[in-house]
């Protein structure tokens, strides 16, 4: 497969040096933004398919008119969250 290349674009000189500053030993500047356009990518495609999901349950919960309220969802939640915290006090063997 043939590769291409992305635009440039034009930083101020700050930015630039803030980033090469960061750069991991033997990275390029290149090698950097491509990761960070990956990462980029790959977030807007998780958001995406969360958004998605959340509108295919609240479809999905408009034709069958079940609804789960608020306060039952959050009382799970809490419940939940005190069960994981006490495991992870919970000292290991």
């Amino acid at each position: 497969m043939k590769t291409s290349t992305l635009p440039s674009i034009r930083v101020e000189p700050a930015l630039r040096s803030t980033v090469e500053s960061l750069l991991a030993e033997g990275e390029s500047l290149s090698q950097f933004v491509e990761t960070a356009i990956r990462s980029s990518v790959q977030q807007r495609q998780h958001q995406h398919a969360f958004i998605e999901r959340g509108l295919a349950s609240l479809a999905a919960a408009a034709q069958s008119q079940e609804y789960v309220s608020a306060d039952h969802v959050l009382s799970d939640l809490r419940t939940r969250l005190t069960k994981a915290r006490t495991k992870v006090k919970q000292p290991r063997a």
